[in-house]
């Protein structure tokens, strides 16, 4: 996206979206942040994205939320450059304890989604699904019932894609997403001692992907020592 105003609201929306789950308004986006334009160019530029089909309309109210083309657009933007975390809860655990499993509760306490963990590809680990059915999105049987389809293939699912994803980390969100397309999840793979491994932080779409990113980095760069 090239006109940094429209990437600039569009960014706050995701932020606030993500925070919410609820439609964001360009009213709410006026009076909640200080963007350095009038709420009329703000609802313009709003206008312009859903036309661009970054944003949409999800029922009759007056707020927007971000399609998977938006999150794909914020993550585009990341470059490999996100927020630095930090972790300390995350990084003493990484030093001390044998058990990758509790770095995994850990991963999961911070990132609030759930986090999965495949020790050298088949040794199945997840931790954290409290904290998806927690969020309002799996409030809806029919939701649940979806998530618990993904749960019961995830180590199918994770076998299919293991040899496939590179060694850094990952983003796949929506129609991409090998779990479920109203899914977002974000991969690190790596080598500790000539072994592969494979974790994740797995989220609604909403998910906020700068900071699963930022607490994957925490552990890719203890791996790298």
């Amino acid at each position: 996206m090239e006109n940094e105003r429209r990437k600039k609201i569009l960014f706050t929306l995701i932020s606030e979206y993500t925070k919410t789950a609820q439609p964001v308004s360009s009213g709410l986006l006026a009076k909640k942040y200080s963007l350095g334009v009038s709420p009329a160019t703000i609802r313009n530029e709003m206008m312009a994205l859903e036309e661009d089909g970054f944003i949409y309309q999800p029922h009759t109210s007056a707020g927007r939320v971000p399609s998977e083309l938006g999150y794909l657009e914020q993550i585009k933007n990341f470059s490999n450059s996100w927020p630095k975390l930090k972790c300390e809860k995350l990084n003493e655990a990484l030093k001390k304890e044998e058990d990758l499993r509790k770095v995994a509760k850990i991963l999961s306490e911070f990132s609030r989604n759930a986090v999965f963990w495949a020790f050298h590809k088949n040794d199945l680990y997840y931790t954290g699904l409290s904290n998806l059915f927690s969020k309002p999105e799996f409030k809806e049987s029919d939701a649940v019932c979806d998530m618990s389809l993904v749960i019961d293939r995830m180590e199918e699912i994770i076998d299919n894609i293991f040899n496939d994803l590179e060694d850094e980390i990952v983003f796949k969100v929506g129609s991409d997403n090998p779990f479920a397309p109203f899914l977002g999840t974000v991969f690190l793979k790596y080598r500790d001692n000539k072994q592969s491994g494979l974790c994740g932080i797995l989220g609604p779409m909403r998910m906020d992907y700068a900071k699963s990113a930022a607490l994957l980095e925490i552990i890719n760069n203890n791996f790298k020592k």
